[in-house]
């Protein structure tokens, strides 16, 4: 591996506790034969308001161009609550998808056997669970304009929303899920509301016009997302890989971490032509930041998901994931996905017991 360079954003809230796990973890990758890359840190969020007076200074959207890939905590807390819109932390995480040209997002839920009683589902509704939710990630609702609140001539307030996709947006978040399809089972679902909505219509045309002529091999199947958001919970080993747009997708794959026993386990990639960030796909939780109770471990598995996608290095990222089971497998938890029996531990503590596994997976 060429020397790369990771932008390191820990963002508000636990966000600098659990990233400061994850860097431990990379420092020690980077120790690693053939393995050579930089950390460099920068401001996103609330953390860079309070600095900057924008939630995304324009240094940091020059550094995440111009590395290989970036690790990002979390944003945003009550203390800027009250900021208008443009200048709430949120506005920085969405600025970054969008200046990055993040448009496809992937959020496994998978099930660590250990954990399998930390569901609140059955253990034979969720044992075997291995699902990939593919999100579209820059477009949509929470992009399209016109948008804000008015007020109008009765006094009246109104809020207002746009919710659009064109076909070229379809079409490269479709492929991409199509292609994940066709490295894990050949199954792909698209979930939308095209009896409702004409911008799902139009998705559900275009994904499936696309797998007509370029997946004839991926069984395609669609479903309305109130459908799949029960489905999930009924049957959840029916699906493999979901394709849907930004706002389902956001909401559809919190509820497909339920299933694995915490959010505080789930990672995701998010990914454009040129560049992509890891991040774990809980918020900021300001109720526990500092406290040291926060669950580093889909931070962890971020970085195992940048090791594979970005850098090169599919053998770590598979050490980390190992190293994780292992852990799990010896009983440690945090607060989140205690159990009777089990372990409890803080985020420093976390982090650490990943470290030692990581060690006795080297020696070995």
């Amino acid at each position: 591996m060429n020397n790369k360079t990771i932008l390191v954003l820990p963002g508000d809230g636990i966000g600098r506790e659990i990233v400061a796990e994850a860097v431990k973890v990379l420092e020690w990758v980077n120790k690693r034969p053939g393995i050579a890359f930089t950390l460099e840190e920068g401001l996103i969020g609330g953390s860079a308001y309070d600095a900057t007076g924008t939630p995304l200074p324009e240094d940091t959207v020059t550094r995440a161009k111009k590395a290989d890939a970036v690790l990002l905590g979390a944003v945003g807390g009550p203390q800027w609550d009250r900021l208008d819109f443009s200048l709430r932390p949120e506005r920085g995480l969405l600025g970054i998808r969008k200046a990055l040209d993040l448009y496809c997002n992937l959020r496994p839920a998978q099930v660590f056997a250990p954990l399998l009683d930390a569901s609140p589902l059955k253990r034979e509704v969720v044992e075997g669970i291995d699902i990939m939710v593919v999100r579209e990630l820059s477009s949509g609702i929470y992009f399209g304009t016109p948008r804000g609140v008015e007020t109008l001539a009765d006094g009246r307030r109104r809020g207002f929303n746009t919710l659009t996709y064109s076909t070229d947006e379809i079409e490269r978040v479709a492929r991409r899920a199509f292609e994940a399809a066709r490295r894990r089972s050949h199954k792909l679902c698209s979930v939308d509301k095209a009896n409702v909505l004409e911008s799902t219509a139009l998705w559900r045309e275009v994904v499936s016009e696309l797998g007509r002529k370029e997946y004839p091999d991926i069984a395609l199947s669609h479903m309305y997302v109130d459908n799949a958001a029960m489905q999930l919970l009924r049957n959840p080993r029916q699906f493999d890989c979901i394709v849907t747009t930004n706002m389902f997708g956001d909401i559809l794959s919190d509820e497909a971490s339920m299933l694995t026993g915490s959010i505080g386990m789930l990672p995701s990639a998010s990914l454009g032509d040129a560049n992509a960030l890891y991040e774990p796909i809980h918020g900021s939780a300001p109720d526990i930041a500092g406290k040291g109770i926060a669950n580093p471990l889909a931070t962890i598995l971020s970085v195992a998901m940048m090791l594979r996608y970005s850098l090169s290095a599919p053998e770590e990222a598979t050490l980390i994931e190992n190293a994780v089971n292992r852990v799990l497998e010896q009983g440690w938890r945090t607060a989140d996905i205690m159990q009777t029996g089990a372990k409890q531990i803080g985020t420093v503590a976390m982090g650490d017991a990943v470290l030692q596994a990581l060690h006795e997976e080297k020696n070995q």
